[in-house]
């Protein structure tokens, strides 16, 4: 009776995995995903950006996050920090309020939405009489005074929202103190700016779309000035002592009217449409900044001339004689001005530009001549060209490191030196204890190096791979070059560029080798490029090689894209990583995969025809081999012909089924006799399974696929490893490969000693050939050597960072496919384990990664596990070499097929994948290494007024981060987990659509939320990677 006997939980263990694993997604990386509202606080130094999908993030310094998400999924309109305060109101598009604080709870802030509230109208009135426009929190700290479409300003009380009827600003109490000429005129409609008085608490600025303007007393209910204007009104403001008013309007003009008592409907001072005579667009929004020397600022949206010009996005910087347009290339959600924020300060002397795009945040530097820009430590455009892969390093040496940023920091001398000027709050975290990179590979053939040590992703260094090839536009064309007598005198900034010159340029796979400085990058037409560090700059021509990988195959005509065309002669590199070899598979198809082998001084490379093996130290090709099935005809067609290829797949399906269904009909067999037969049968079989069960879980039938089925070529993995291939008394160099078609490959490589290495080749030979069961795709394979451990990367156990594999005992082979795991022992590769996934869970395997975990309480104590995501967005700890699941957690929404695409594990236990097209999201597996915000923002604190100062550095400060070595919770406390920005877009399927335009496969979206509160106040750590 023993085998009916389930095995009990271990306690000892149970305790020990808490100590090891614990899930959290901890903090969202790069730009928000359609943002709507921009708003700051002078006295906090906090910029507040709003999503359409209900989200507001607020930054600081570097390192000072929050995240808030509404209740409701509406899109935020308006973001307004209340006066000298933490706390801020936010407008959504279906007319509510939303009251924000930023409470201290722990040593830590959090934000949390504290109430919210609706306007309501008198009964029978028109929605538009409450209709808000704008919002303008008083000095007093107490009041909201909300503008509406009816023209009415309605007054509210904080906290608690409540209306204040006897202190409403109705349209008639305002018409009767206009002068008769006012009142023939429609001068009303809705309120379009809503600004107090500088000086004076006691008035405020209304603003009517129809043109009028007036100046209203609080305390008297009385209308002190007026100004009308013949022309549609967009926007208004005070100049700093209130002497002036600056309006703008739809025809692209500006005015300056005086404030003074003398006149009380007085003509403008001036009038100016700046880039006029022809019609221009409107002019949305100005501010008129005074300045020390006595010249102002004059800054403002739009305006335009409508024929030539009226597509563009741009904010124009008028001063001291010189005019600039800022062209942006997305549309501007919004702008604002960083100047002097003491109240009793004289001047504004304006500093900085801060300007919110559609697609990424821009900071221009006012202070230094030619206004450049200020580089980004956080809100990065990820984006700015569509991402299509990305790789995690961890623990990158120091040598490398600064090699790198030596190379990034030569491609930024036109960005400001002034510091970051936006720096409210206090992160609280100590530095990362590692450094870590995120390398994210783009459409337009770039490979961005970004520090992902800590809570902000900053961008290092940047790397083109298009020098290398013949394109339609010429690399060193400067789009934003202008002459100086062009008018508008326009220039381009920002990061954001979607638009590819040629789609084959993508990066499809990255490999880096942080002890080396070697570089792979495959694309999409099947270039591979191997390249390796230089801190000078170099001009020298690139070694091209041509792998065939439909040798001696007959019969096969290539329908896809074309291969590049490289470029002949000596091209001229810069400093970073140079290209130095060229290999271009053929077919030009994608690549699949890469590996690189830096102490070999070998790359392979896979598409979906087969995979190859190239010395990039002798320059020349060890072997190809094709793995094309004779019917395979779909990989031959490029992914241009997938259309036909859906088509083909669902008429298969179907007519499977219809078999199935035939198949099943004939073996029923008919008459009375027949149907009771069925049923005993049927009985007996219920009866069997229900004995079964206690000896066994519930298995999914699995049926082994097709040698015909498409794509069983594709090469989905390759893996380097020193190991006992042919017998187990010698190990040697290896490299496998596994299939779409569950098979694997093991070749045996012979390398030449180093004293020899270039005398004498590198010789492949074929060695083993595995054939999985059921087919099902090869997503992994790794060795672990005689204590069960995976092997330590290439020159890592000779830069002393790893123990050296034990060659002792007997090594084990693990091949992971999409349905399960497997064991087999080396080198007679006999089956030992295995784990069925998909039979048991109905679940495939998407991604999988080695990573460490340490303990919380022992410092010394780790274990090596696998990582994996499955189709379903869960994401499982799974033990080596027992494949005993550990723990399970719901990360990904099964529906975001591009997220789960996009993820990609590091070394210690965290992960990252794509919630929007320009969004990351963190999150760990462990309880050790954990990177999340941990900042204090204080109110209370005296904030000095001092600009920031333009510094000798290149850059903002590097963001700091922390390990956690000690659980911020006990063992029976779980973590309250805060928002995460997946939560906010789930409806948003134009998102699932883009991401999944650009990751080829299937690539990410975002997954389920929790809170509609912050938790940002726990622990910052830090991160580490494969």
């Amino acid at each position: 009776m023993r085998r009916f006997l389930r095995t009990g939980h271990d306690p000892a263990r149970e305790r020990l995995k808490r100590d090891l694993f614990q899930f959290n997604k901890t903090v969202e990386h790069g730009f928000p995903h359609q943002p709507s509202a921009l708003g700051y606080s002078p006295s906090l130094r906090i910029l507040a950006i709003g999503t359409r999908s209900g989200a507001v993030k607020l930054y600081g310094a570097p390192g000072v996050e929050f995240m808030g998400l509404h209740r409701e999924n509406n899109a935020v309109m308006q973001i307004h920090f209340l006066p000298g305060q933490c706390e801020l109101v936010t407008l959504l598009d279906d007319n509510s309020l939303h009251l924000w604080s930023l409470k201290v709870k722990g040593g830590v802030s959090e934000l949390q939405e504290e109430e919210s509230f609706i306007l309501r109208g008198p009964p029978g009135a028109a929605p538009s009489a409450t209709q808000i426009t704008e919002i303008l929190p008083h000095s007093s700290r107490e009041l909201l005074y909300l503008g509406t479409e009816s023209g009415s300003v309605f007054v509210v009380q904080l906290p608690g929202f409540r209306t204040l009827d006897d202190r409403t600003i109705s349209s008639d109490s305002v018409l009767q103190w206009l002068p008769e000429e006012a009142r023939h005129r429609r001068v009303f409609e809705m309120v379009e700016a809503l600004q107090e008085h500088p000086r004076d608490p006691n008035q405020i600025l209304i603003g009517y779309s129809r043109g009028l303007v007036v100046v209203w007393d609080l305390q008297g209910s009385r209308v002190l000035y007026h100004f009308l204007s013949s022309q549609q009104l967009e926007n208004a403001s005070w100049q700093r002592d209130g002497s002036l008013i600056v309006t703008c309007h739809s025809d692209g003009s500006h005015c300056q009217w005086s404030v003074c008592s003398d006149s009380r409907s007085p003509e403008p001072l001036r009038s100016s449409i700046p880039y006029g005579p022809f019609p221009c667009k409107a002019i949305t929004k100005i501010f008129w900044l005074t300045t020390r020397q006595g010249l102002p600022f004059t800054i403002f949206q739009g305006g335009m001339p409508r024929a030539s010009y009226g597509d563009r996005h741009c904010i124009s910087v008028v001063h001291n004689g010189q005019q600039t347009a800022f062209d942006f290339t997305s549309r501007v959600i919004d702008f604002t001005v960083l100047s002097e924020a003491d109240p009793a300060a004289a001047f504004d002397d304006p500093y900085a530009l801060v300007v919110l795009a559609e697609e990424e945040l821009v900071v221009i530097d006012l202070q230094t001549a030619g206004w450049p820009q200020v580089q980004l430590p956080y809100l990065a455009s990820l984006h700015c060209s569509a991402i299509t892969c990305s790789h995690h390093v961890s623990n990158i040496p120091l040598k490398l490191w600064e090699r790198v940023i030596a190379a990034g920091s030569r491609q930024n001398l036109h960005f400001s030196t002034m510091e970051w000027p936006i720096d409210g709050g206090t992160s609280l975290a100590p530095p990362p204890p590692q450094r870590d990179l995120l390398l994210t590979g783009h459409e337009d053939g770039t490979v961005r190096f970004w520090d992902a040590s800590g809570v902000c992703l900053r961008l290092l260094y940047k790397l083109s791979t298009v020098k290398v090839f013949l394109t339609d536009t010429d690399p060193n064309e400067n789009l934003s070059a202008q002459g100086e007598d062009e008018w508008p005198p326009l220039r381009k900034v920002g990061s954001f560029d979607p638009y590819s010159d040629d789609p084959r340029l993508g990066i499809q796979k990255i490999f880096l080798c942080k002890y080396s400085g070697y570089l792979a990058v495959a694309g999409t037409a099947g270039q591979v490029l191997v390249l390796e560090l230089n801190d000078e700059a170099a001009e020298h021509a690139v070694e091209q090689a041509e792998a065939d990988l439909l040798q001696d195959q007959e019969g096969y005509r290539w329908k896809g894209h074309e291969r590049l065309a490289a470029r002949p002669g000596p091209v001229c590199f810069e400093a970073g990583f140079q290209p130095f070899v060229l290999v271009q598979c053929q077919p030009p198809a994608v690549v699949t995969s890469l590996a690189l082998h830096s102490e070999w001084r070998l790359v392979a490379f896979g598409t979906s025809h087969g995979f190859g093996l190239f010395d990039h130290q002798q320059r020349r090709q060890v072997f190809v081999k094709c793995t094309l099935h004779p019917s395979d005809q779909l990989a031959l067609e490029g992914p241009l012909s997938r259309v036909k290829s859906l088509k083909k797949s669902l008429r298969q399906s179907f007519r499977r089924m219809r078999r199935s269904r035939v198949s099943g009909h004939k073996r029923r067999p008919g008459g009375p006799m027949g149907e009771a037969q069925a049923q005993a049968v049927s009985t007996k079989a219920e009866r069997t399974g229900l004995q079964n069960m206690e000896l066994a879980p519930v298995q999914r039938k699995i049926e082994a696929r097709s040698a015909e089925d498409s794509f069983t070529g594709f090469v989905r993995t390759l893996y380097f490893a020193d190991t006992y291939l042919r017998d187990s008394s010698r190990h040697c160099p290896s490299l496998w490969a596994g299939t779409n078609g569950g098979t694997v490959y093991a070749f045996s490589l012979r390398v030449p000693p180093a004293e020899r290495r270039m005398d004498e080749l590198v010789r492949a030979e074929q060695a083993k050939e595995i054939q999985l069961m059921h087919r099902a795709p090869v997503v992994g394979i790794l060795v672990l050597d005689g204590h069960s451990v995976p092997l330590p990367e290439p020159l890592e156990v000779a830069h002393d960072l790893s123990k050296s594999p034990d060659m002792q005992g007997s090594h084990q082979l693990l091949v992971v496919s999409e349905e399960q795991f497997k064991v087999f022992t080396l080198p007679k590769v006999s089956a030992k384990l295995k784990l069925k996934l998909t039979a048991l869970e109905g679940s495939r395997v998407r991604r999988v990664g080695v990573a460490h975990f340490g303990s919380c309480r022992a410092e010394d104590y780790g274990e090596h596990h696998l990582a994996v995501l499955t189709n379903l967005g869960d994401i499982q700890v799974v033990s080596m070499p027992l494949l005993k699941p550990q723990v399970r957690y719901s990360c990904i929404r099964r529906e975001d097929v591009s997220g789960i695409a996009s993820c990609v594990f590091t070394r210690y236990g965290q992960g990252f994948y794509l919630i929007s097209p320009s969004e990351f999201e963190r999150f760990s597996l462990s309880t050790k290494w954990l990177v999340e915000p941990r900042c204090l923002v204080d109110s209370t604190k005296t904030k000095n007024y001092n600009r920031p100062s333009n510094g000798n550095g290149t850059g903002p400060k590097r963001t700091s981060g922390q390990v956690r070595n000690s659980r911020s919770q006990s063992d029976s406390e779980e973590k309250k987990p805060g928002p995460v920005m997946e939560h906010a877009l789930l409806n948003d399927e134009w998102v699932l659509k883009e991401i999944q335009s650009t990751l080829e496969g299937d690539r990410g979206s975002y997954s389920h939320r929790r809170s509609h509160r912050v938790a940002v106040g726990c622990s910052l750590g830090n991160g580490e990677g494969s």
